[in-house]
C-alpha cells in the first residue's frame, strides 16, 4: 500500500484557492497525494472510492459549502469504513469553520447539510451524521478567519509527515513481526 494522501473537499469552493496551494506544498515536500482532478476523465466516479482504499491518510477538508455535496459526504462515509478497518487515518481540517458546527450540523455548515438532507434518504442522512460525529471527534487542525493560510498549510504538512513517519514505523514493525513468524514456522 502506498503512502498516498487523499484530499476530500468541496471542489467548487476550494479547488482553485486553498487546495491548489496545499497540493503545491505537498509537491514541494515530496508527499504523494491524490486529487480528483488527477483522475482520468470518463472514468466512473466510484473509482474515487478505490483511491480512498489505496490511501493511508485522508484529509477531510471541511468548509461552509462542504455539506452541499452528497458526493463529499459519501466519500467521508467510505473514509470512515476504511478507518474502522484500520486501513486509513483521517485528519479533519476545518477551513474557516468551527469544528462544533460540523459535528453538530449547525451554523452555515448545518444550513447546507439540512438542505441536502431534504432531498436525501433517511438511512443516508443517519450515516452522514454518524460519520461527521466520528471524524470530527479526531484530532484535527483549524484555520480561523484571521489566520495565515500559508502558515496553516505548513502546519498540515508537518502533521502529515508525522503521521506518515508513524505509518512507516508501524509497517516496519509489522514486517519485522512477519519475518519472525515465518522464521518460527521454518524451524
Amino acid at each position: 500500500m502506498s503512502s498516498l494522501v487523499f484530499f476530500n473537499y468541496r471542489g467548487a469552493e476550494l479547488r482553485y484557492s486553498f487546495v491548489s496551494h496545499l497540493s503545491d506544498a505537498f509537491e514541494r515536500h515530496g508527499i504523494n497525494f491524490f486529487l480528483d482532478n488527477h483522475e482520468q476523465r470518463g472514468k466512473d466516479l466510484a473509482n474515487l472510492f478505490v483511491r480512498i482504499e489505496e490511501s493511508r491518510i485522508a484529509l477531510a477538508i471541511f468548509s461552509t459549502r462542504y455539506a452541499e455535496s452528497s458526493w463529499c459526504m459519501d466519500e467521508l462515509v467510505k473514509m470512515k469504513k476504511c478507518v474502522d478497518k484500520g486501513k486509513l487515518q483521517v485528519i479533519p481540517i476545518f477551513y474557516k469553520i468551527r469544528a462544533r458546527d460540523v459535528r453538530g450540523q449547525t451554523g452555515k455548515f448545518g444550513d447546507k447539510f439540512w438542505e441536502l438532507a431534504k432531498v436525501s434518504r433517511g438511512d443516508k442522512i443517519k450515516k452522514w451524521k454518524d460519520t461527521l460525529e466520528c471524524i470530527t471527534g479526531k484530532m484535527g487542525l483549524s484555520l480561523g478567519k484571521k489566520c495565515s493560510e500559508a502558515g496553516f498549510i505548513m502546519e498540515i504538512i508537518k502533521e502529515v509527515k508525522i503521521v506518515l513517519a508513524a505509518i512507516g514505523r508501524e509497517g516496519k514493525e509489522h514486517n519485522y513481526v512477519s519475518v519472525l513468524k515465518n522464521k518460527k514456522r521454518k524451524i
